[in-house]
């Protein structure tokens, strides 16, 4: 049996710290996967990128491959972005793909990949209403937004909780998404 795959595309919020521990979690849970990271949370990680590589099996990503490269993932089955920052969020929305995750979850969404997106946002940043706007457009696409009651609710500025990232509210609709299509 091949395992399911799992592309997760973090981004540079503090739960992506915690990321080797999501994926160990997520493999323990029978999932081959990926790795995906904006350009900053590559850098936020970047002593650890050897260390996620070998755990994964797979280089991390954080560029768009160059024109003739050969992608070096196998194809999703799913695909979460998590944590998710108001500037992806609000990018993806808009099309403004210059994140390589930001293009791939983009795209994904015309190919019929199925898309979990877990914000991390402040209190602050979640009342601007391009945000609101933003997480309905990703809703209406199809996108499983996990915001609000079951999903991520936002701090108050500065009062974030890392450890009480609701990364197994992500797992489990990947896992209750994919399960649903076999």
């Amino acid at each position: 049996m091949t395992n399911r795959v799992l592309y997760l595309l973090g981004c540079a919020a503090p739960p992506v710290l915690d990321m080797a521990d999501i994926i160990r979690t997520a493999q323990g849970e029978g999932w081959e996967v990926c790795l995906g990271l904006t350009p900053t949370a590559a850098r936020w990680l970047e002593a650890r990128l050897p260390e996620l590589e070998e755990l994964t099996g797979r280089p991390v990503r954080s560029q768009h491959r160059l024109p003739g490269e050969v992608d070096p993932w196998p194809f999703a089955d799913v695909a979460v972005v998590a944590p998710a920052t108001f500037n992806v969020i609000n990018q993806w929305a808009l099309g403004i793909t210059d994140k390589f995750i930001v293009g791939f979850a983009a795209e994904a969404i015309g190919k019929g990949i199925p898309l979990v997106a877990m914000p991390c946002v402040n209190r602050a940043l979640a009342s601007h209403p391009q945000f609101e706007q933003s997480v309905a457009t990703l809703r209406g696409a199809g996108v499983r937004v996990l915001y609000g009651e079951g999903g991520f609710v936002p701090n108050e500025p500065g009062m974030g909780r890392p450890a009480a990232y609701p990364w197994k509210a992500a797992l489990s609709e990947a896992d209750r998404i994919v399960s649903s299509r076999s």
